[in-house]
C-alpha cells in the first residue's frame, strides 16, 4: 500500500509548485481579444508614432516610461497597494496622460489579480504566465460605480493587453486596440 502515501505526496507537490496559466489563457481568451494580441505589434507602432504629435512635456513621459528596460516578474511579488495612471496613444488625440488613481493588486492562490478602484474608468482582471518578462492581462472595464462584468462578456467591457515590469516599484500593461477612444491604452503602475 505504498502507492497512496505516494500518489498524495505526488499530490501535495503538485499543488505547491507555482501555477503556469500558459494553457488556461488559451481556453479564456476571447477570439477577438487573441486578434487584438496576434497584432500588437502593429498596433503599437501606430499609436505611438500618433502619439509623436502630442503634446512636448507629455511625449517626454511616455519616451521616458518606454525607455525604461524590462526585468523579470518572477523574483518579485505585486500584491499590495499602488498608484496607476492611464495614458493614451493614438485615436481620437494624439496623446492623453491622465493622473494617479488607486490600484490594488492581490493574489487569490491562482495569480495576480489587480483592480483599478478609483476615477471613472476602471478595470478588475488576471494575469497569465506568458514568459519571464511578459505577463497577458484578461479583464473587463467598468464606468464609474457600475460592478463589472466578467471577462468574455462582450468587445465594450473585455479587456486584453500585456503586462511588463521595469523594476521593484514601477509596471505596466498595455492594451492593444481597446475599444474606447484610443489606439493603445498603457495602464502605468507606481509604488
Amino acid at each position: 500500500m505504498i502507492i497512496r502515501p505516494l500518489l498524495a505526496i505526488a499530490g501535495l507537490v503538485c499543488c505547491t509548485l507555482p501555477a503556469f496559466a500558459d494553457g488556461e489563457v488559451q481556453k479564456l481568451i476571447t477570439a477577438a481579444d487573441k486578434a487584438r494580441l496576434d497584432k500588437y505589434g502593429e498596433t503599437r507602432k501606430a499609436a505611438l508614432a500618433e502619439a509623436k504629435a502630442g503634446a512636448p512635456a507629455e511625449v517626454k513621459q511616455l519616451d521616458a516610461l518606454l525607455a525604461k528596460p524590462l526585468v523579470a516578474f518572477s523574483d518579485k511579488d505585486l500584491t499590495g497597494n499602488w498608484k496607476c495612471r492611464t495614458i493614451k496613444a493614438g485615436g481620437l488625440s494624439p496623446l492623453v496622460i491622465y493622473g494617479w488613481f488607486k490600484c490594488k493588486v492581490t493574489d487569490d492562490g491562482s495569480g495576480w489579480r489587480v483592480a483599478k478602484i478609483t476615477g471613472s474608468q476602471r478595470t478588475q482582471g488576471r494575469f497569465f504566465d506568458d514568459g519571464e518578462k511578459r505577463a497577458i492581462y484578461l479583464g473587463s472595464l467598468s464606468v464609474n460605480d457600475d460592478k463589472a462584468k466578467p471577462y468574455g462578456s462582450g468587445p465594450q467591457t473585455d479587456q486584453v493587453g500585456y503586462a511588463f515590469r521595469n523594476s521593484a516599484k514601477e509596471w505596466r500593461i498595455e492594451f492593444p486596440a481597446p475599444y474606447y477612444e484610443s489606439k493603445l491604452d498603457i495602464m502605468e503602475f507606481k509604488r
